[in-house]
């Protein structure tokens, strides 16, 4: 496939970018068809060269142009090429928390819908997390409390 996309030239730190026709399995900086204009994005305003007739020719003949170079095309006054991207619709948190019992996410996991599934396993499986690890501090500072009275002390010896 042929794209029309930018060339990094210029020297480190001082980024200026080559429009370029190319094929898409070209390295970004490789081998390519033909150069289409430049575009310096540290001057202010950036200053964009392109010749708009080649690159309806090409256009025409069926090169896709990158994002960038398809804003690029816009603002130069081709027609059509720029399709704004729109962002994919956010999924609804739930406000509601689940308490950190096991046995209160069993009922949430068994009224999720099929597609939460695993999102509600795992929620079940942090408070088993949870509930596991209190037991073990319990435990610990059990043993901890007994140890001290179950020493006897040590017999003197000579």
């Amino acid at each position: 496939m042929v794209k029309i996309r930018l060339r990094r030239v210029g020297a480190k730190k001082q980024p200026s970018y080559r429009i370029v026709v190319a094929d898409s399995r070209s390295p970004r900086n490789g081998a390519f068809i033909e150069n289409l204009g430049h575009y310096n994005p540290l001057t202010d305003p950036p200053t964009v060269t392109i010749d708009v007739e080649k690159a309806k020719v090409w256009i025409s003949k069926g090169a896709q142009p990158t994002e960038a170079v398809a804003r690029l095309l816009a603002k130069q006054g081709v027609e059509g090429v720029f399709k704004p991207r729109t962002a994919a619709p956010k999924k609804e948190k739930k406000d509601e928390k689940a308490p950190a019992g096991a046995a209160a996410t069993a009922p949430a996991a068994a009224a999720a819908p099929a597609d939460d599934k695993a999102a509600a396993a795992k929620t079940e499986k942090k408070a088993t997390k949870k509930k596991a690890t209190k037991k073990k501090a319990a435990k610990k500072e059990k043993k901890e409390e007994a140890a001290p009275a179950a020493a006897p002390a040590a017999p003197a010896t000579k």
